[in-house]
C-alpha cells in the first residue's frame, strides 16, 4: 500500500487537541522560581523533550547551577498542573485523526505516536481520547535518550513495531522539531499540520525541512480543516 509500512504520528497539536494547557502549565511552574517566560520562548521549544525544553529555558534566564537544582522540580511541577488541566477542560483528537487512524489499520499499516511527554501523561492523552486499543505503540520522551529533533522516538517506533526500513516511514507533525527529527530520521515522508502549535511559514520556512521539500516534492501542510 503506497510502500507505506508505518505512519509516526504526533500526539498533542496533530492528532490531540492538547495544545492549549502546555504553554499555560509552563508558566505556571516557572512562575513558582520567579522566571516569566514570554511567548516567543515557549513557542520555541514546542514539540520537544518538555524535560529538555524546561533545561534550556532555565539555561536563558539562570545560572547553569540553578539550572540542574531546579531543572527536576520544575519538571514535576509542569507535568502535574499540565495534567490537572487536561483533566478539568479535557481532550479530544483533532478532526480527522480518528478516520485516518481506522482507515491506515485497515490498509495494515502500523500507527505510532510519538511525543515529548512522558509516559504518564502520554497514556492519560490515548486514554482520555479512546484510543487505547487503536494504536500500535507510544513511544514517550522517558523511552529514548534524546527527545527532538533527534530522530531516536522514529526509530524506536520503528524498532517496537518491526519496520525495518525508514523510507517505508512515514512522520506526521505539527511544529518545527517534528520535521527536523523527521529529516534527520530519513523518512520518506514528513508531512506538517497546521492544527497545533507552528504555522505554515514557520513549518514551510524551516531549514533543512525547507531545502529538502523543494528538492523532494514529498512534503506538505495540511490543515486541520480538511483532515488528514
Amino acid at each position: 500500500m503506497y510502500e507505506l509500512d508505518l505512519v509516526v504520528f504526533d500526539m498533542a497539536g496533530t492528532t490531540v487537541r492538547a495544545t492549549d494547557q502546555v504553554p499555560a502549565a509552563f508558566q505556571e511552574a516557572f512562575g513558582h522560581v520567579g522566571v516569566t517566560l514570554s511567548e516567543d520562548e515557549i513557542q520555541s521549544v514546542r514539540g520537544r523533550s518538555k524535560r529538555e525544553a524546561i533545561s534550556d529555558l532555565l539555561t536563558r534566564h539562570l545560572s547553569a547551577g540553578d539550572e540542574r537544582r531546579l531543572a527536576p522540580g520544575i519538571y514535576d511541577d509542569f507535568q502535574h498542573m499540565l495534567i490537572a488541566r487536561y483533566k478539568e477542560h479535557g481532550v479530544e483528537s483533532v478532526d480527522g485523526a480518528d478516520d485516518t487512524i481506522e482507515w491506515l489499520k485497515a490498509h495494515d499499516v502500523k500507527v505510532a505516536l510519538s511525543t515529548g511527554f512522558d509516559r504518564v501523561v502520554a497514556d492519560l492523552l490515548v486514554h482520555m481520547v479512546g484510543w487505547d486499543q487503536s494504536i500500535d505503540v507510544v513511544v514517550c520522551n522517558n523511552d529514548v535518550p534524546r527527545g527532538r529533533p533527534a530522530p531516536y522516538l522514529i526509530f524506536r517506533a520503528m524498532e517496537w513495531t518491526g519496520c525495518e526500513c525508514i523510507h517505508r516511514v512515514a512522520v506526521v507533525g505539527d511544529t518545527v522539531a517534528d520535521l527536523q527529527a523527521a529529516f534527520n530520521a530519513g523518512a520518506r515522508w514528513n508531512i506538517g499540520v497546521l492544527s497545533g502549535a507552528h504555522s505554515e511559514a514557520q513549518l514551510t520556512g524551516c531549514p533543512p525541512w525547507r531545502d529538502y521539500c523543494e528538492r523532494e516534492r514529498v512534503i506538505r501542510c495540511i490543515h486541520a480543516a480538511d483532515g488528514f
